[in-house]
């Protein structure tokens, strides 16, 4: 049974069962109202706990559902006659109460959380918003502004905030099930939460909340939503704006939107269903990494954040305090962001060294040095010579031939590419780059380490790019013809942005260095189809030494860390026209993304054919999150923007 009843003294526990994230499925909703039937009915019961097995509260609802007729009893009305009960309920929560979990919650009359619980609303990211009573419970709960950024804003809050705010009403340091049985002797008559007024009123502060968050946006109807229901939460009698939630919520999960963002969250789920990734898998406990710089470091700091030791490499005793610096930057930023508690346990598992011997004993070693193949075919000679023969070696590499790679070693099965993406210790995707001879094991291993760290595992065949930089310097190459033909690379960003990714191509560019496609552009001239357009723009750049912010000048000339239109760029972009003989014409952001679509969509295709991707969902899911593509459009092989 999903949903069973035992008893303490006069109070009963109901325990809802439902693995592996006890999900309100229909079977969920159906066992609690008949536990509240027999609770009700029941006189020697005098309080109720409300608890689940495993190791989390309810983290949702059941998201299969979502795309069938709704079978009673409905949410709400399950979270309604909770709250309606004669008796009081305690809900005991641990783990993530999320979604309609934390509407149970908020049912219930009082809770009683472990400190390490989460709270939140997190239905925006499908595209919907809290339809069981969420949005108006809440702002009675906590401030309107924590409530804003939960809803609209899909984060989700600790136990000690929601301590701190009025959501929780009492942290379990050991025994919660015990914890909430004593909360629920002692408690007296019910406390519903649609009886209490909202915390506060709309202020400035709301406003301004409320107006970053619709920015922030950038197209998702979800947001908006969510933002208008807080409002009606806080402006109308609670009937009334939970008659419009329930509204809203229905019409959005309708929503083009939403249907996107449910294909795309079953994707995400799905990167790892491959028989490689279900094997065998070898420990990994103890990690090297090979490289100090921006990506070495992050990617350092992503294990350790997880629980790994970690060994870093450098070249030299200065080179290696640069990157021991940088690491512990990013450790510190973590803390202060709440991702951690306290640096040393984090800091003592990591160190230093100058000398590949210090990585005999490790598990893994990822090298994450200069894009150059000779460069890292020689690191791994290097740590063939020391590794233990059943270590794994990754590379980090973003375009360059694994299988040429592995084949330095004397047993090139145990090679594999990771390739993070930056900033490593907080971008979700790792594509898992498979070379030639890769043993099942070692695939198995990469995919039980992205679901240890965090991570997005893609599975990729090889080629240059892989997945996501393959099709990207096809949308790159587009956006160059653009500007030959006559758009700017304002234009050409704008137009980006304003389709709902984050910043544009040329931006991009900018802030990742134009000198690592030059190189990947050199490198190829050899071998570069003589008939094949060539737009040579960005090579002209970079022989003057623009390789975006870090020299201050790229596509953008940058005044305190801001772009601004270059002259000097406008000019080489001239001369470009004139020399290929080509009359500029004028064009509308439409124009402009509906080259670079297709253009992307043609690389996509090929890149499927090929084998390179296993199914246009996993591409999806690389361009949403490796490269920011619009979340709500499902991404851009099934957009519907």
């Amino acid at each position: 049974m999903t949903v069973t009843i035992t008893s303490q003294g006069d109070v009963a526990i109901v325990t809802i069962d439902n693995p592996p994230v006890n999900a309100t499925s229909q079977a969920v909703r159906v066992g609690l109202m008949d536990a509240l039937t027999k609770t009700e009915r029941d006189s020697a019961v005098r309080a109720v706990v409300l608890t689940c097995a495993g190791r989390t509260f309810v983290a949702g609802a059941d998201v299969k559902e979502f795309d069938t007729e709704p079978v009673p009893p409905h949410l709400p009305d399950v979270v309604a006659a909770i709250e309606a009960a004669t008796k009081p309920w305690v809900a005991a929560l641990h783990g993530h109460v999320l979604g309609g979990g934390l509407e149970l919650a908020m049912g219930c009359h009082w809770r009683v959380a472990m400190p390490q619980a989460r709270l939140g609303l997190p239905e925006v990211t499908l595209g919907l918003i809290p339809g069981a009573g969420g949005t108006v419970r809440l702002p009675r709960l906590v401030p309107p502004q924590t409530a804003l950024k939960m809803i609209a804003g899909g984060k989700p809050i600790t136990a000690e905030a929601g301590l701190k705010f009025g959501l929780i009403d009492a942290l379990a340091e050991d025994d919660l099930r015990q914890t909430a049985i004593q909360f629920a002797k002692a408690a007296q008559e019910p406390r519903r939460s649609l009886s209490k007024p909202v915390t506060g009123a709309r202020d400035e502060n709301f406003a301004k909340v409320a107006a970053q968050l619709a920015a922030k946006a950038r197209g998702q109807q979800s947001v908006t939503a969510a933002i208008a229901a807080v409002e009606r939460a806080i402006d109308m009698a609670p009937e009334q704006a939970l008659a419009a939630e329930r509204t809203t919520f229905l019409g959005l999960k309708a929503s083009p939107q939403a249907k996107a963002l449910r294909r795309l969250f079953f994707a995400e789920r799905a990167t790892l269903n491959d028989p490689r990734c279900k094997g065998p898998a070898r420990p990994i406990d103890r990690v090297g990494v090979i490289g100090g710089g921006t990506m070495g470091a992050g990617i350092a700091a992503a294990c350790l954040l997880r629980g790994l030791t970690v060994t870093m490499v450098e070249r030299n005793a200065e080179s290696a305090a640069a990157g021991a610096a940088r690491l512990h930057a990013v450790v510190e930023s973590s803390a202060k962001r709440g991702i951690i508690v306290d640096t040393r346990p984090v800091l003592d598992r990591f160190e230093t060294a100058t000398d590949y011997a210090a990585l005999a004993d490790r598990d893994l070693v990822i090298e994450a040095v200069f894009e150059d193949i000779d460069v890292k075919c020689d690191v791994f000679r290097q740590l063939d010579a020391v590794l233990r023969p059943d270590a794994v070696i990754a590379t980090n590499t973003s375009y360059l031939d694994i299988n040429t790679i592995a084949a330095t070693l004397r047993d090139p099965s145990r090679a594999i590419g990771l390739h993070f993406f930056s900033p490593a210790h907080i971008m979700k995707l790792l594509e898992i780059a498979l070379p030639d001879q890769v043993s099942d094991d070692v695939v198995a291993t990469a995919a039980k380490l992205a679901k240890r760290l965090g991570k997005i595992g893609v599975l990729a065949g090889i080629c240059d790019g892989f997945i996501g930089n393959r099709i990207m310097s096809a949308y790159r190459r587009e956006a160059d013809y653009l500007l030959e033909d006559g758009a700017s690379p304002t234009q050409v960003d704008d137009a980006m942005r304003a389709y709902g990714l984050p910043m544009g191509v040329f931006e991009m560019q900018d802030l990742a260095g134009l000198d690592i496609a030059w190189a990947m552009r050199k490198r190829r001239a050899a071998t570069r189809d003589p008939t094949e357009r060539y737009v040579d723009i960005a090579d002209q750049l970079c022989a003057l030494g623009r390789f975006g912010q870090k020299t201050g000048k790229g596509w953008y000339d940058y005044d305190n860390g801001m772009p601004v239109p270059s002259k000097k760029v406008d000019e080489i972009i001239a001369k470009a026209r004139s020399s290929a003989k080509i009359t500029p014409r004028r064009f509308t952001a439409d124009d402009i993304m509906e080259r670079i679509l297709a253009a992307l969509r043609s690389e996509a295709a090929a890149v499927l054919a090929e084998g390179i991707a296993r199914s246009a969902d996993d591409i999806n899911v690389v361009m949403v999150n490796g490269y920011g593509f619009p979340r709500w459009t499902g991404g851009p092989i099934t957009s519907s923007g």
